[in-house]
């Protein structure tokens, strides 16, 4: 085995079994096709054949499994066997295995290593390993969430405040490279919340140019824990984007007061800064709680408005099959073709596929898809695939996908497993892919797949 392609495939999970594949196997009970390409070099079987050894208390067993991906010195294999012996009580183990990483300097063991350790009752050695990487802000992270069971909260508050300037304030993701003041700034409120210090929390999070990552609200999360609910709604009246909003109505909701949160998405959706984002939630609650002809009205003055927007008529055209309205999502749909004079590139046509297929006219759907300019593309084939699937023609879902089958592998053999053609769809699978580029590091820092 080689480091590099193993990384390399796991990350863009080409010429390899994919997770949800290897899912797909065992649930129609090909157990043995698993076991036999997790001994031949097949990263995602072995580490589910491992964890499934590991619950009928063969350990040994799942170990030897995974030695030949060790020996490798893969840290995602290193990261996933360690896990595996946290999760059966030989954290020393566990904490062995990763130390020989984080000891020669890879980049993701400290923080892994430094987590592990605070789990298992050695927060204080975690939080020294952390300290002298304060301006590093994932290690930041770890290192906060870790002084609490070291009793260090003060250390950190110290640390972190000395990386908060007077004056400064990042106006850009590209301003401070390691550790920037508005992040510093969360992190030390996190400390100061925890420490009962809520309003100077509160008073810290106001100074930051903006408290929203990854459309949550730090602020706003604050607030809502503590149940201050009319500082949360002053904060949702002059917040711009919308998640103080966000925050506010789901603290509504938990409580019961489903009318308090579509008034707070209609008031956000009223304002100056009109998101779209607002109305999309509001359309959700309300067919959450059996509002179903309000959603959609909510939805479709929203396509009007935003016709060019795909996310938005696909969320429409989803809630009116939802709400087994799919005439209404049709009608929109053509009205919108016949004001571009007809025409409608695959993004937008591929849309009506399961409208149609509501209204029980997949034959229609399969025939104009095919027809249209776009049909015969593979970027065209999931869809008409899906559409076949969905009506139990998996045969000519099969046809359509191999047409295309380097592009849609992963779909065409989930159908193949599914009629019991197991050895077609893994020479699908692991047809020849492009190597990793050369000169490519043998360990990367990536966990997650590049797409």
């Amino acid at each position: 085995m080689d480091a590099t392609d193993l990384d390399y495939r796991a990350r863009t999970q080409t010429g390899c079994i994919p997770p949800h594949l290897v899912s797909r196997l065992l649930e129609l009970g090909h157990a043995e096709v698993v076991e036999c390409w997790a001994r031949r070099g097949e990263w995602f079987c072995a580490r589910e054949w491992a964890r499934l050894l590991g619950e009928q208390d063969r350990q040994a067993e799942a170990l030897a499994l995974l030695d030949p991906y060790l020996a490798t010195g893969w840290w995602t294999a290193i990261k996933a066997t360690a896990e595996l012996l946290e999760l059966w009580g030989r954290a020393e183990e566990a904490i062995a295995l990763t130390r020989v990483r984080m000891e020669v300097g890879h980049p993701m063991a400290l923080e892994f290593y430094a987590r592990l350790l605070a789990r298992h009752g050695r927060s204080d050695e975690a939080f020294t390993l952390l300290r002298p990487h304060i301006d590093d802000w994932s290690l930041a992270r770890a290192l906060v969430d870790v002084s609490a069971g070291a009793g260090r909260d003060e250390e950190a508050d110290v640390l972190l405040a000395a990386r908060i300037p007077a004056e400064h304030r990042c106006d850009s993701p590209w301003c401070c490279r390691a550790l920037d003041p508005d992040l510093a700034i969360g992190l030390l409120a996190t400390i100061r919340e925890r420490r009962g210090h809520v309003d100077e929390a509160i008073a810290l999070l106001r100074t930051r140019n903006g408290s929203s990552l990854n459309n949550r609200d730090q602020l706003a999360d604050l607030l809502a824990r503590h149940e201050r609910i009319a500082e949360l709604r002053a904060y949702a009246a002059a917040d711009a984007l919308g998640h103080a909003a966000q925050r506010l109505a789901e603290l509504l909701e938990e409580r019961g007061d489903v009318e308090g949160a579509i008034a707070v998405y209609q008031q956000a959706g009223a304002s100056a800064v009109h998101r779209p984002n607002t109305d999309v939630l509001l359309a959700h609650l309300l067919a959450r709680h059996g509002q179903g002809d309000e959603a959609i009205n909510v939805m479709r003055a929203l396509a009007d408005s935003r016709s060019g927007d795909d996310w938005i008529l696909h969320t429409w055209s989803t809630l009116c099959v939802d709400q087994n309205r799919p005439e209404d999502g049709l009608a929109h749909l053509d009205a919108l073709a016949a004001r571009r004079g007809g025409e409608e590139e695959w993004d937008l046509f591929w849309m009506r596929l399961p409208l149609m297929a509501a209204c029980g006219r997949v034959d229609e759907a399969v025939e104009r898809a095919r027809a249209h300019p776009e049909g015969s593309t593979s970027y065209a084939a999931p869809h008409i695939a899906e559409l076949l699937a969905a009506a139990g023609r998996i045969e000519e879902a099969i046809a359509v996908l191999e047409q295309h089958s380097p592009a849609n592998r992963h779909d065409l053999a989930g159908h193949l497993i599914g009629l019991g053609r197991v050895e077609d769809a893994l020479a699908v699978l692991q047809q020849a892919s492009p190597r990793s580029p050369a000169g490519a590091p043998v360990d990367s820092w990536h966990d997650e797949p590049s797409f």
